[in-house]
């Protein structure tokens, strides 16, 4: 399972936790802006916005996880099991595989209120990728530097949303996570007062009991919750150094470790990487489940006027600064 968030400092940052019990060959992949885009059901694009974010290359096409396009326009898949249902071919529509969504939506959108005129004519069509990469369960976060929406194909057709706390997890629907917060209103940053009983001399007892009742386990619906509460009330600095600090903080919050969460046999699920993003200066940062320094790769250093695809494999390995 995942965690999207939205972040907003003197720039504005986008990114997420990646949560699976197994790993791609999965690189940090620019997509210039002469790489043709061929898709299944659309005509090639074959000039468009340059592209940088997390992929797995098959066949030469970036499969993305999450990434971000020159324009500051952001974009990732999240596991949506059960609740996504992609459709069969429509006339007259724009019909778009899953795997092609993210390509589809970064290379021609420079802002959300784009993306919103291309999902008035699209429809999510149930294409394999190949017979070896079948597809798979998802919904969208998708954000520019003022707003972020949720997109979600389900059984009732295409669920647009707005989404005001600028995180998203999984399951379950969109609509359903944010009414949940109504659940956690009483929490509080501050040390709670006593409105158990005024007959009884109830007192704090420790630091931060403001926040009891915060969900601490590791199912999307808690994560959602923990990750609103936290990026809702998290301060730091405008500087670069400190706002990724800050950012990848807030991912933390929810990660997972090896052993906490079972998947059979010797799998348990682990966050693999989690990533920021700047949407203003066309950065990415990482890092992995053994590697906790932040590695990062800027798209403008590199030819985004090529016709071919640009990636960097993962810093995996723990580094480690000796100071003595």
């Amino acid at each position: 399972m995942c965690t999207a968030i939205t972040y907003n400092t003197k720039n504005h940052y986008f990114g997420r936790n990646l949560d699976l019990e197994y790993s791609y060959k999965e690189t940090v992949t620019i997509t210039p802006r002469n790489y043709e885009f061929k898709f299944r059901k659309l005509k090639t694009i074959s000039s468009h916005y340059a592209i940088i974010g997390m992929a797995y290359i098959s066949d030469d096409y970036p499969l993305y996880y999450d990434a971000i396009n020159e324009k500051g326009l952001g974009m990732a898949g999240l596991n949506f099991p059960g609740n996504a249902e992609y459709k069969e071919e429509k006339e007259n529509v724009d019909n778009v595989a899953p795997f092609e969504f993210i390509p589809w939506i970064l290379s021609q959108c420079s802002n959300i209120e784009d993306v919103k005129k291309l999902l008035n004519k699209i429809n999510i069509v149930h294409i394999n990728f190949s017979d070896e990469l079948p597809v798979s369960p998802l919904h969208w976060i998708i954000c520019d530097k003022n707003s972020s929406i949720t997109v979600e194909s389900v059984k009732d057709g295409l669920k647009i949303y707005d989404n005001p706390v600028g995180v998203m997890t999984n399951n379950p629907t969109f609509d359903i996570q944010m009414f949940n917060l109504n659940n956690y209103m009483n929490l509080s940053i501050e040390q709670p007062v006593n409105n158990f009983s005024k007959k009884l001399n109830l007192e704090t007892y420790s630091r931060g009991m403001g926040g009891l009742g915060l969900p601490g386990d590791l199912s999307s619906a808690s994560r959602f919750v923990k990750a609103t509460f936290t990026k809702m009330n998290s301060i730091s600095g405008d500087s670069e150094s400190e706002s990724i600090s800050q950012f990848f903080h807030i991912l933390n919050s929810v990660d997972q470790q090896r052993g906490c969460v079972h998947m059979g046999g010797d799998k348990y699920e682990i966050t693999i990487y989690s990533s920021c993003c700047n949407l203003d200066k066309g950065i990415y940062y990482y890092k992995t489940y053994e590697n906790s320094q932040i590695s990062a790769i800027d798209m403008y250093k590199e030819n985004l006027d090529s016709n071919k695809l640009i990636s960097y494999d993962l810093v995996k390995n723990q580094q480690i600064f000796m100071q003595n």
